[in-house]
């Protein structure tokens, strides 16, 4: 049986598995009612909102190798989730460390940060509402971003 905080942790995990499957236009379905935002002191600055944008704005960011991946893995954890499930919304908090391994650089963290995120359940089904990232720690970024 799912509960409705399951169910919300799944996007969470279906996020990372996404991008890192290099299925992108999977990950910007999971936006279809929401948006990806900068996480920032005076509150969430919009990068892309709906699935078609933000499917093209990680196209546009995220650089895929020969066998369609971004040759990473994302992790989630230090995940809290709380749910209104009479309202039909839920907020969470997670961490995030990204590893990555390409030919020529070895396995390593290259950025760490938080994601804040906020969801509503539409026909039944929970959506993420807001995914607002912020990066605490980086390394090399130079194979895994365009910019």
């Amino acid at each position: 049986m799912s509960t409705p905080e399951r169910a919300v942790e799944r996007l969470l995990f279906r996020y990372a598995d996404a991008i890192d499957a290099g299925d992108l236009t999977a990950l910007g379905a999971l936006f279809a009612h929401g948006r990806i935002a900068q996480h920032t002191p005076d509150g969430p600055i919009t990068l892309a909102e709906g699935a078609p944008a933000v499917e093209a704005f990680y196209r546009s960011l995220v650089i895929l190798y020969d066998d369609g991946t971004p040759r990473t893995r994302h992790l989630t954890t230090n995940v809290s989730i709380d749910v209104d499930d009479a309202a039909g919304t839920a907020t969470g908090t997670a961490s995030y460390t990204v590893m990555q391994a390409t030919e020529g650089f070895a396995l390593q963290p290259i950025i760490v940060g938080r994601y804040r995120d906020d969801f509503h359940r539409v026909e039944g089904e929970w959506w993420f509402g807001t995914r607002a990232m912020s990066v605490d720690l980086t390394g090399d970024l130079s194979r895994h971003l365009r910019r």
